[in-house]
């Protein structure tokens, strides 16, 4: 499941801290297990940024992403520190983001997963994220994979990256968000054991959540596509929704895949947020 988890203390500004996380059934049936996705964003508005020189002020964040086997040994570890671009004016009400993904293999099991970020130049000042990890890769049925939310369509022709599955570059949206100017809404998916050859139908809704109470939720937007159960790898699933009536709120996206018969063979969910009236900040900077 793609998941967007937000920590903020309310008695000081906190480093805002949005986990999404992906899994994937490893495709090299040579190495048993799951292809896990971590994929962490810091806001850079709530960091301190120091002076380095005259009109030059630096931000940096400090995170560590952990998952911990049942009986408390790591499986994975890593600590990253993320630095926004340098301003020359902090008084700028849009900071850039930052961001940082990482893909491992694991077997099946369940896990514990924790991200911590810390303002490397304000002590105290850190945002953590914990969380279970159930992976399971061992259904016979048509199964589909977590849904990666995109800010960009997935293109065709990319090299092998972390940054790519299955052919495809993918530019994940930030912390499923969808702010103005993004009037379009892009995932992907995988389907899992799929009838060779077998058309399917895919389709795909958006339902408001979070809703006052009293309130029903209603579908905001819908779509659907055909695809073609795959041979010998996984069948991919990429389609988009238009988000240019979509008031600023949060969502649940549902995929369901069908066959012929309009049976339901598999369906996944993500949630996101949209936010119509502000732009949201761009260009986030590397792990050093």
């Amino acid at each position: 499941m793609l998941l967007l988890l937000h920590l903020t203390a309310a008695a000081a500004p906190q480093p805002t801290l949005q986990l999404d996380v992906a899994r994937f059934r490893n495709e090299d049936v040579s190495v048993k297990g799951n292809v896990v996705e971590l994929y962490a964003t810091v806001s850079g508005k709530w960091l301190r940024y120091m002076r380095r020189a005259p009109k030059m002020y630096q931000a940096a964040a400090v995170l560590t992403l952990e998952i911990v086997r049942p009986n408390g040994q790591a499986a994975y570890q890593e600590t990253v520190t993320l630095k926004p671009p340098v301003l020359s004016d902090t008084t700028a009400v849009i900071k850039n983001p930052l961001s940082f993904q990482k893909r491992i293999v694991l077997p099946d099991g369940e896990y514990s997963l924790r991200a911590l970020v810390q303002d490397q130049y304000r002590k105290g000042q850190q945002s953590l994220i914990e969380m279970p990890l159930v992976l399971k890769s061992t259904e016979a049925k048509p199964t589909l994979s977590d849904l990666v939310l995109l800010a960009k369509p997935a293109a065709r022709g990319a090299e092998a990256s972390n940054f790519s599955r299955s052919g495809f570059s993918l530019t994940r949206a930030p912390g499923a968000l969808y702010a103005r100017g993004q009037e379009k809404l892009f995932f992907y998916g995988e389907l899992y054991n799929a009838a060779v050859g077998q058309p399917l139908q895919v389709s795909y809704r958006l339902k408001e959540i979070n809703l006052p109470k009293g309130m029903g939720a209603k579908t905001i937007a819908t779509g659907q596509s055909t695809v073609t159960g795959a041979e010998g790898r996984p069948t991919v699933l990429t389609s988009e929704l238009n988000l240019g009536k979509v008031p600023t709120g949060d969502y649940l996206l549902t995929v369901e895949v069908r066959n012929a018969k309009n049976q339901l063979l598999a369906s996944q969910t993500a949630t996101l947020h949209r936010e119509a009236n502000d732009y949201a900040p761009a260009g986030a900077g590397p792990a050093r």
